[in-house]
């Protein structure tokens, strides 16, 4: 299926498809044939251009395909735009310039059906999660019980919106060690990502 890159800046659209590891590459340098585009064919991305979109043109274009995953990529990322987006729909928000190494990665993180944001915006999410709860809630056996003790220990500090390096520094472990704990984590709860894993953690015993 292919991606579409949608941006009205023609060099913007050429460095990303530089970047994209894949032959069947759509154009888009308008909003109006970015939505014939999407409609038109099984799309199996877009990477957009936050320069082309409003909130309100976001959500139109979520209207007219909703099934379609969005990748949001803008010159000055900040934290409300990123949260703002999110809640459109989108499911990557990254720099306009990103590296070709991260592109690559977070293409293939949300294609797997994963969400792509940076690490400041992932930890407000999971902090706003968790304020979200009605209820105190703690692991649940079914997701988490083949977590060893230590493994426990670090999706709970997860769950409270803790980076890798406040982890490792509260538990006196590296941030290598970290993340090969995450690596365990991910695979054996199914989570995928910091978000989901905190929805596990915080769903309470029934989840």
């Amino acid at each position: 299926m292919p991606i579409v890159l949608c941006s009205m800046n023609e060099e913007i659209r050429k460095r990303w498809q530089d970047l994209v590891a894949e032959e069947n590459v759509l154009h888009a340098s308008t909003v109006a044939e970015l939505k014939r585009l999407a409609t038109g064919n099984d799309i199996s991305l877009i990477l957009l251009h936050r320069a082309m979109v409003t909130i309100e043109i976001m959500a139109q274009i979520r209207q007219k395909v909703p099934l379609c995953r969005i990748f949001l990529l803008s010159d000055r990322p900040d934290e409300e735009e990123g949260i703002a987006y999110l809640k459109q729909g989108i499911v990557g928000y990254a720099n306009t310039y990103i590296s070709p190494a991260r592109l690559g990665e977070a293409i293939r993180v949300v294609l797997s059906g994963s969400v792509w944001v940076g690490q400041a915006i992932m930890q407000r999410l999971i902090r706003e999660t968790v304020a979200m709860a009605s209820v105190h809630t703690k692991l649940s056996p079914l997701r988490l019980e083949a977590l060893t003790p230590r493994e426990h220990e670090i999706a709970e500090m997860v769950s409270k919106g803790q980076s890798n390096l406040e982890i490792a520094y509260n538990l006196n472990i590296s941030e290598r060690t970290v993340k090969a704990h995450l690596s365990s984590i991910y695979a054996k709860t199914g989570a995928g990502n910091r978000l989901n894993l905190a929805l596990i953690v915080n769903q309470g015993t029934s989840g």
